[in-house]
């Protein structure tokens, strides 16, 4: 069987419950052998960052901890950052294509905010080269040009896959799961934690626990 691992990249500032429901639900669907969160070095879409790239990673791997399945934590994007090199998911694709090999099945996970600014990305259409693309979302968002660009809303219907096939195949299609729409605003959250709102019930509790200890995003 072709070894299947999905790939779940974001700024993680910080780390919610939706980020783990995403993986979590994936990593299910498409029978993968490992999840890998790679926490973005500077996100070049983003203003500042207010977590370290350090305590950003150590956050991911407190939200993951418990998923049954091998969780990376992958810092090659920090690593590229701290190199004063960008963050483009098409050079980490890249990265991850020659580090794992032709026929491994690479899934790359997205809210639908992401794919709705698709066409920003760098060398957007060269992603399918390189790995599948699976979006989660609520139910009723249509692939049309109402929801997403055009080229976009083309792109993604024409690769439409079931997750078998996603599973067994290395790269170039694409999944929409209609039944998690992950809503949850870091901003938000971030603002609630500087309010000192415990109601933080969208943080992992180890993660929670470590932005106290840390007296992170308290101003």
């Amino acid at each position: 069987m072709t070894a299947s691992v999905a790939l779940l990249g974001g700024s993680y500032d910080p780390v919610h419950n939706g980020h783990v429901a995403l993986g979590a639900h994936f990593a299910t669907l498409l029978q993968v052998d490992q999840l890998r969160v790679i926490p973005a070095g500077q996100p070049w879409q983003k203003a500042t960052l207010k977590a370290t790239p350090a305590q950003r990673a150590a956050m991911v791997a407190l939200a993951f901890t418990g998923l049954a399945l091998p969780v990376t934590v992958d810092e090659q994007e920090i690593a590229r950052s701290e190199q004063g090199l960008p963050t483009y998911t098409i050079d980490t694709l890249r990265a991850l294509r020659a580090e794992l090999g032709p026929d491994c099945s690479l899934a790359f996970l997205m809210g639908a905010d992401q794919l709705q600014r698709l066409n920003t990305w760098r060398d957007w259409q060269s992603l399918f080269d390189f790995a599948h693309i699976c979006v989660a979302t609520r139910p009723g968002f249509a692939l049309d040009s109402a929801s997403l660009p055009e080229a976009v809303a083309a792109e993604f219907s024409r690769r439409l896959g079931t997750p078998d096939q996603i599973r067994n195949t290395p790269h170039g299609l694409t999944y929409l799961a209609q039944d998690l729409a992950v809503d949850i605003s870091a901003t938000a959250i971030r603002a609630a934690l500087q309010r000192g709102d415990q109601a933080c019930s969208l943080i992992p509790p180890l993660v929670l626990d470590y932005i106290e200890q840390h007296n992170l995003y308290k101003s």
